[in-house]
Parts: structure tokens; sequence; C-alpha cells
């Protein structure tokens, strides 16, 4: 009796777990194609936020260039990353949007696009994650604050690059009431994005279109319908 009881409840529990499994790849499946398509919207959002729509022909989602490997320490990016390029019509790159962190917010890293145009000047600066004190540290969010948006134009002739640094540190911008570790790191960290432009100027915005957009761009045809 003991033997059959034990039986039926593993059966039982097999099923159970089949059950699950089951759902949980049905759950998956279903979920994929809305989850990237959520996650390409906000990605999209950001980038068309620095460079808008008007000023390139291409997809920059998929128009991208890899930073090279000794370039990420400088840009805080421990795991690499890609340079999303804007072209005008004839294939011309006027900016370029880079991601980077700030390892040293004052709760912790901050992770950031900076689009920078072809003359080196800078087109926006967006933060896309971090974790800094509400009401001081997240005023560097530009639904916060403008204090974000005092960095377009700006390059490393205006200012000057000793004067990027905050006010209190004798720079050339503002830091917020009561906190200056948050806006002294991002002001940091996008000068390094800047120094890193304009020792690869030549070689990025001259980078050809990625493999990726070429496919995006040109979808293979069905069949049927070879030329």
């Amino acid at each position: 009796m003991l033997k059959r009881s034990i039986g039926k409840n593993a059966a039982v529990l097999a099923l159970f777990a089949l059950v699950t499994a089951g759902t949980l790849a049905i759950t998956q499946i279903t979920t994929k194609e809305p989850i990237e398509r959520a996650v390409r919207e906000a990605s999209a959002k950001a980038l068309l936020e620095i460079i808008p729509i008007d000023r390139h022909s291409n997809d920059l989602l998929v128009d991208t260039y890899p930073i090279p490997k000794q370039y990420w320490a400088l840009l805080g990016l421990k795991q690499g990353g890609d340079i999303n390029l804007a072209r005008q019509a004839d294939g011309t790159i006027d900016a370029v949007i880079i991601p980077t962190v700030a390892p040293d917010g004052y709760s912790g890293p901050i992770r950031m696009l900076v689009g920078v145009n072809r003359d080196g000047s800078i087109a926006g600066v967006r933060v896309t994650n971090h974790a800094e004190t509400p009401g001081l540290g997240d005023k560097v969010e530009v639904k916060k604050s403008d204090w974000i948006l005092q960095f377009n134009g700006k390059s490393l002739k205006d200012p000057s690059r000793d004067m990027w640094k905050v006010q209190k540190d004798g720079g050339a911008f503002d830091q917020f009431t009561g906190a200056t570790i948050t806006p002294r790191a991002v002001v940091n960290q996008v000068r390094r994005v800047l120094d890193f432009v304009a020792e690869n100027q030549q070689v990025i915005f001259s980078a050809p279109v990625s493999k990726r957009a070429v496919e995006v761009e040109q979808p293979t045809a069905p069949e049927g319908e070879n030329n």
C-alpha cells in the first residue's frame, strides 16, 4: 500500500513538473517578442533624444561599430559595447552615440549615452541607469532636471580640457546644491568620451555600414521571388 501511494505521488509530481515546464516554455515563447520590441523601443527613444530622426537616414540601433577593447576601461565598459552611427543620406557619419559608465557615482556606477558630432562637439548626454540619491543625485536625469543639457554643444575646446570640472573644483560646470560627487563623476566621464573620440576620430567617422544594418536594410527575398 505504501509503495503504491509513493508511486502515485511520484507520478503526480512528475506530471506537475511537466505541466509547469510546458507553461514556462509557452510563456517564454509568447513574451519574448513583446519584450524584445519593448527593449528596442526604449533604446531607440534614448538614442533619438540625443540625435533626432531628422539628423540621420539610417537605423541607429543596427548601424554600429564595436568599441576597441583597449578603450573599454577608459569608457567604464567591463563587457565592451557598440558605437551607434548616425549617417546622412550619402552615407557620411554626422554623429555618433557612445555608451559609457562613470564608475564613481555617489551610490555606484552611472550609465550614460554620449552623442558626439563630427566636429567634436557634444550632441547630447543622457543617463540611462543609476542608483543616485532621489532629490539630489537623480538630477542627472533629464526628467528631473535640465542639468544634463548644459553639455550640449560643448567640446574639448569649449571649455578647454582643463576646465572640464565642476565649479567647486575650479571648472566650468555647475554642480547640484548639496551634491558634488554625482555631477563630478558625470563631467569627468563625458570628458573621457571626448578624449576617446578625439583619439579615434578618423576611424570612428569613417566606419563602414555594419553587416547587421545591411541585413536589416536588405532582407532575404521569400522563396519563389529570386531574381
